[in-house]
Parts: C-alpha cells; structure tokens; sequence
C-alpha cells in the first residue's frame, strides 16, 4: 500500500520549490542566478533564505523512503529501469528538446549571446539548461549506489533506533555537509544529499520510527523553527546558497529537525486522500521537471515590462506560472516520444 502522507509531502514540497524559485530569480541578496537588476521584495528574500537548508534534504529523504516502499515490489533491475525512465531520460536527453529554453534564456539574461558563435547557441544552451533537474541527475546516481549496499540492513536492525538517536544524526549530516561539494554549482551537494538519501532509506523508512517521530512532531518543530530562525537572522540581507551558510551547525540541525518534524505532521495530518491530492501525486513530478523554463521566462518578462510594484512581479509570476506549468504538462504528456524524453513517461 502507498503511504499517502509521503505522497503529500512530496507534492507539497515540490510547491514550495515553485515559491522558491520565483523569489530566487527576483532574488535581491545576491544569490547567483537571479535575474540581473530585478527588483526584490524583503520578506520573500526572508523567506527565501529560510526554506533553503532543508527542503531539498527533506525531498532526497523521502526518496530514500519511497525507494525502500519500491525495492520491496520490484526487482532490481525493474526498479532501475523505471528510475533510468523517470531520472535520468529527463535530465539528460531532455534538455536537448525542451531545457535548452533555460540555458538559452540565462545565456540571454547575462549578456552572452553577443561572444557565442550562432552554431554553437543550441548546444551550449542545451548543455548549460539543467536548471533543477540536478535532483534528477543525483537522485539517479543514488538510486545506482544503494543497490549494491541495501543488504547492509537485512535485519532491519536500525528500525530499533530510539528518536533521541535519529535526532542525533543531525551530526552525520552536518559532517556529510563538508565533504563532496561542487565549487560556483553549490547545488550539487553530494555529501548531504547521499547521507539524506540513504537515512531515508535505512532508518526514515521504518513505521516505528515513523509512529516516534509523529509522536514528537512538536518538540521536533519547535528545534526547527529555532534554528531555522538562528540561520536566517545569521544571514539576512546575504547569500544564503554560500557553503559557510549551508555548512554550519545551525543550517544544518535545521535542515534534519525540519525533516523530521515535517514527516511527523504530516504523518498525523496528511494521511488523507482526494481528487485533487490523487492529481498532485501523478503530476508533481512532472511539475518539478517543466516549471524552472516556464517561470524564468515568465519572470524575466515581467521584470523586462517593469510596470508593476516588485510583489505584483511575486503574484503575477505564481498566478500565471502554476497554471502554465500545468497546461504545459498535459500537453507534453500527449505527445508521444516527447512525453518520454521529457516527462520520463512511456505511457499515456
């Protein structure tokens, strides 16, 4: 059976990568990648800054999860070639036939394309277009890691932890956090996202665990809102993305606490299904994959007009974007042989 709950979170937390984005590209903190000279508001700088250390580590945990809940069902081989598929199709012959758009528009928006050679624009905008489907690229990697070490926990020996130990693994990841990171593409963190991945998988995954840490969801919350609050004050006004940032103590209790916290609730509070939750399931991957192009040139546009007071460039650029994004993807996954190389689907 689905964990319900795991799929909400999923969908909800890939939401929260739209909010994010909008404000990054408006961003006014200097956080490379935004769009030159836009106009920001404050607040979402704030919040912005305060959501960065920890949704992706809560995204690449959950993954870790859901892979357990898989390789319980298929086989090795079957659940590698559904992630091949779903990961790495997109993320890599993809980009030739839709995320080119991204590298092309950054291109654009950095003044590039007056030194690149006409012949060359498509393949540089192609090759430089990943945008947010470095989760994609990792998440495969990861899922090729695991399956020569997921014996390590036959007997399911670390279903056994007591929740003062799993919060202790903060430490782990805090370490996991210096080591394996990509210099100026700071999104490529290898050493956290892996340990995240792999705590989803041998210890998140199990249902005692699950039921100790919806028992303790509130102290949970409590440790991080407080230092979330403790690294966004630290940082305010500068570039969250920096490795002294993400690196840190606070950053990271933060990012694990959150996790945990996040998969308590909604373990409490999610575990509910209707239309509409259904929906979100089947298309927030598809979401995540197609909503990066669709925003940044939403968002670019919207600040080349300059009309608007900066938070109407916020709303305008959600208001418009979720739906486009939506549109986009019902459209694509019609399409036969697109519909695979972009959404990773090879059915209808």
């Amino acid at each position: 059976m689905r964990s319900v709950y795991l799929d909400n979170i999923r969908w909800g937390t890939v939401l929260l990568v739209f909010l994010y984005h909008i404000c990054y590209l408006f961003n006014g903190v200097g956080v490379p990648g935004g769009i030159p000279g836009a106009e920001s508001v404050p607040a979402l700088d704030v919040f912005a800054a305060a959501v960065y250390p920890w949704f992706m580590v809560l995204l690449f945990a959950v993954a870790g999860m859901s892979a357990r809940y898989a390789l319980e069902r298929r086989t090795p081989g079957d659940f590698l070639r559904e992630r091949r598929d779903k990961l790495l199709v997109p993320s890599t012959l993809g980009l030739f036939v839709l995320h080119w758009t991204t590298g092309y528009l950054n291109i654009r928006l950095g003044g590039g394309l007056a030194f690149i050679p006409a012949a060359l624009v498509y393949p540089i905008a192609a090759v430089s277009g990943t945008g947010p489907l470095w989760f994609a690229q990792m998440l495969f990697l990861f899922s090729c890691l695991l399956l020569p070490i997921r014996r390590l926990d036959r007997d399911k020996a670390l279903e056994k932890l007591p929740v003062w130990a799993v919060f202790l693994l903060f430490l782990p990841l805090w370490g996991s956090s210096q080591v394996l990171n990509v210099p100026v593409l700071t999104m490529y963190r290898f050493g956290i996202y892996l340990a995240a991945f792999l705590m989803g998988y041998f210890i998140l995954s199990h249902k005692k665990i699950q039921r100790e840490l919806e028992r303790f969801r509130l102290p949970l919350l409590g440790i991080a809102i407080a230092s979330g609050a403790v690294c966004t004050v630290r940082w305010l006004g500068k570039n969250y993305t920096d490795p002294a940032c993400l690196q840190s103590l606070p950053a990271n209790l933060c990012a694990w606490s959150a996790v945990l916290a996040v998969l308590g609730l909604g373990r409490r509070h999610l575990n509910r299904e209707s239309a509409f939750t259904r929906y979100m399931r089947r298309t927030s991957f598809g979401i995540y994959v197609l909503h990066y192009p669709v925003l940044l040139a939403i968002c670019s546009g919207l600040h080349a007009w300059r009309r608007f007071p900066a938070v109407w460039n916020y709303a305008l650029a959600l208001v418009i974007g979720l739906p486009a994004t939506l549109g986009l993807y019902e459209a694509i996954r019609r399409i036969p042989v697109v519909r695979y190389l972009v959404l990773g689907q090879r059915g209808r």
